[in-house]
């Protein structure tokens, strides 16, 4: 997996590029086993671009059980998974565009401690999405390779991504 950086003013940006589903697995496992603290990620990207298996690779690495199976919740709103930090992962894609936070309880998931992760986040309005936070963007490239280009938006969080290797 090749991964490059740039900057970018308030925030700090890397890119990486996953030949396969499972290296963007590897790549939300080593980004939950990084992460220390609640924080919310908005998953950007078209149908099959990898948001759902980076979310099942985030799971273990915050330490969800390998037991428990992690799906996309596109029809159930929201799933949420015990861990070291809980997950909740929020699927958008069934909602109409714009989405009102408050209205469908996400503010309030905001406040749990805990990752959340919003998978068609092009649903929310980009004045909804908390200061602090990873915004992730999927694009196909390829038959089985991904671009994922993560920036991040708060004091620490650009040391969070410069720690990652996968």
């Amino acid at each position: 997996m090749n991964a490059g950086s740039s900057n970018r003013p308030g925030a700090f940006e890397r890119e990486f590029l996953t030949r396969s589903a499972n290296q963007t697995m590897a790549l939300g496992y080593a980004l939950g086993s990084a992460l220390k603290r609640p924080l919310a990620l908005f998953l950007f990207g078209d149908l099959g671009s990898g948001k759902t298996a980076f979310v099942q690779g985030l799971a273990p690495g915050l330490g969800v059980p390998g037991t428990v199976a992690v799906t996309s919740p596109t029809y159930t709103l929201v799933n949420e998974y015990p861990g070291r930090l809980p997950l909740f992962h929020v699927d958008l894609y069934r909602l109409p565009s714009p989405a009102d936070p408050d209205e469908i309880g996400l503010l309030e998931i905001f406040e749990e401690n805990g990752i959340v992760a919003v998978e068609w986040a092009e649903r929310l309005h980009a004045g909804d999405l908390p200061t602090c936070r990873l915004d992730l963007f999927f694009t196909v490239t390829g038959d089985s390779t991904r671009s994922i280009r993560i920036i991040a938006y708060g004091l620490d969080l650009p040391d969070l991504l410069k720690d990652i290797d996968v």
